[in-house]
């Protein structure tokens, strides 16, 4: 299939961002109907570019005509759009695919600019969304119904999946382009319409990817977009029309999104926080390994949900840490879009401040600061949000940086005497995202399988995210809902069964010969 070509995402949303000037910064526009139109708001937020805290354009907290608004596209458009034929849907699948990864740059370098992460690093954000796109347009073998015929004398009864109707998705900072491609391509390909809020932060991967699916030959109204904080979220939540809640994010918005919206008759998936856990064992490959831990732990600058932030040694093992040190030193922190950057800064001044005080609280309750990347200053970014990788070891369970999430480039080190307690460790802790353990054991390797009480486990995969042929299965106080993100259960989220059962009697099928005889009235 032909590479389609994209005219309007380059010129209306990229350039927007590039060319801006300090007293009048570009606005961040809403899509309503296939249009990106310009908020009547009175309240703006200011996104910074992260390396260097300027703004580059400002976000509108949408008013609640402009919200209301967006759902009524979405739930007039479901109308027509859901007796869409799943071929049809299926061809702008396939039509999206391409002009995505034909405007894959222009979607990293945005990413970059508004989020921080190295080019690099936002190219395969970028790539984890587009097979997600490419999954979702072979969904309909999933959609399929059961038949059963003769049940019962002259029953037959047969199911099939259908719409829900109006969805909506809020998604995070940290991955701007995957996560909106997570839900759209599931959402739309299986007939329902889809409401998207972006985080506020950075938008502007959102609305380059909303742009090419018009591009893409998305009617008007199959997807909107909204902006906005507590008061877009509490909106999606409380209004009667939106059928389910898609959420990818932090631990206590994702709470009151489920209560609220579960109170409400939506159906809810939320995927919130995590402290994932990397087992190294004694028999492990040494070198791969500890090159491994690194990347998991400070790239993106350690903003990812499955990033490998605590590390058990186990063994001889705790021997390894200086090689580990010397690994992480070795990293370049400076602006994402700088070549051979590979920790980029962190999404805020608050952010940085957070993760700071997190280390300090370890400190004083007695971990060992081995790497400290606090004071870290990049040339010619002196104003950028910059930690520079970051390793505390002798830490307990008890502290404060292992109880929470910290969210970036700081990896928190444990020690176990034996595989049975680095389990007990991970297991004890009330994340269930994701895990690894590196060895060269295959028993070892299954027995941590088995007994390991986490979604997602990876076997020398330091972040072990399904490919969307599955789906992504946090588990425990990472996730809450019944069906997770893509995949089968992806399908499952977004339809419902309708079951049919008919009775049709062999005595009334209709007679193949005319009869001539006097009708008689009995």
């Amino acid at each position: 299939m032909a590479t389609t070509p994209l005219r309007s995402v380059n010129c209306k949303v990229l350039k927007q961002c590039v060319r801006w000037n300090h007293s009048c910064p570009p606005t961040t526009k809403l899509y309503l109907n296939g249009k990106m139109v310009e908020s009547k708001t009175s309240e703006w937020i200011d996104l910074h570019n992260p390396a260097t805290n300027e703004v580059v354009t400002r976000a509108p907290k949408s008013t609640k005509t402009e919200m209301e608004d967006a759902v009524m596209a979405c739930k007039e458009t479901f109308k027509t759009w859901s007796k869409t034929s799943p071929i049809s849907r299926q061809q702008i699948m396939f039509r999206y695919q391409n002009i995505i990864k034909a405007n894959m740059k222009q979607l990293a370098e945005n990413i970059t600019m508004e989020q921080g992460k190295t080019l690099i690093d936002a190219e395969g954000d970028v790539l984890r969304g587009l097979q997600v796109v490419e999954q979702a347009a072979f969904s309909r073998s999933l959609q399929m119904g059961e038949t059963l015929q003769g049940v019962a004398k002259d029953l037959d009864i047969h199911s099939y999946r259908v719409p829900l109707g109006v969805t909506a998705a809020i998604t995070p900072f940290n991955f701007p382009a995957m996560i909106p491609l997570w839900t759209i391509p599931y959402a739309i390909t299986l007939g329902n319409t889809h409401l998207l809020k972006p985080s506020e932060r950075d938008p502007g991967a959102c609305m380059m990817l909303v742009e090419m699916l018009t591009e893409a030959g998305c009617p008007p109204g199959v997807v909107n977009v909204i902006h906005g904080a507590h008061k877009a979220v509490d909106f999606i939540c409380d209004h009667p029309d939106i059928r389910s809640i898609s959420f990818v994010g932090s631990d206590n918005a994702g709470k009151h999104i489920y209560k609220r919206g579960s109170e409400a008759g939506k159906r809810v998936q939320c995927n919130m926080g995590a402290k994932n856990h990397g087992v190294l064992m004694p028999d492990a490959n040494k070198a791969n390994s500890l090159n491994q831990l690194v990347g998991a732990a400070f790239g993106a600058a350690g903003q990812r949900c499955m990033a490998l932030s605590t590390a058990v040694f186990v063994g001889e093992t705790k021997n390894w840490i200086c090689d580990l040190k010397q690994r992480a030193q070795q990293l370049t922190v400076s602006a994402g879009h700088c070549p051979g950057t590979d920790v980029g800064p962190v999404i805020s001044p608050q952010a940085k401040q957070r993760i700071c005080e997190l280390i300090q609280s370890a400190v004083d309750e007695g971990a060992t600061l081995l790497l400290d990347g606090r004071d870290i200053v990049v040339k010619g970014y002196e104003k950028g949000n910059f930690v520079g990788p970051t390793i505390l070891t002798d830490v307990k369970p008890h502290m404060k940086c292992y109880k929470e999430e910290i969210f970036g480039p700081v990896l928190v080190v444990l020690f176990a005497d034996t595989l049975d307690e680095a389990i007990e460790i991970v297991n004890s802790n009330p994340y269930g995202n994701g895990t690894a353990i590196f060895t060269n054991n295959g028993a070892t390797a299954r027995k941590f399988t088995q007994e390991i009480d986490v979604g997602q486990v990876g076997i020398n995969v330091p972040i072990p995210v399904p490919l969307p042929m599955f789906s992504f299965t946090g588990s425990r106080g990472s996730f809450l809902g019944d069906c997770h993100f893509y995949g089968k259960q992806g399908v499952q989220f977004y339809t419902q069964t309708k079951t049919v059962t008919q009775l049709w009697r062999e005595s009334d099928v209709t007679h193949s010969k005319a009869s001539v005889a006097m009708p008689v009235m009995q």
